[in-house]
């Protein structure tokens, strides 16, 4: 997977020697370049991990608020209406 160019800031991280050491083990024995790319890969995985919950979450929430309701024009409507003003919020950032 190719990542584009974006700015690239340096974080440090310590680590008990046991960690180190199993870290480095992982990125020699598993194809990582360095550990940048291991944590990046890490960072990443959490970060979707994290997502696929939230969105769990709101699905649970929604599947026990209540009886389902049809979906009307109106309510298209009104998602069109947040949609667009969102966009327009952004927009004044």
């Amino acid at each position: 997977m190719g990542e584009s160019k974006m700015a690239i800031s340096t974080m440090n991280i310590s680590l008990p020697d046991n960690l180190k050491a199993e870290v480095e083990a992982v990125v020699a024995t598993e194809g990582y370049g360095n550990t940048s790319e291991f944590f990046r890969d890490l960072v990443r995985s959490y970060l979707r991990d994290r997502q696929e919950r939230r969105l769990e979450t709101l699905i649970l929430e929604g599947l026990n608020s209540g009886e389902p309701t049809p979906f009307t024009t109106t309510d298209i409507e009104a998602i069109r209406e947040r949609g667009i003003e969102r966009i327009k919020r952004r927009l004044q950032k």
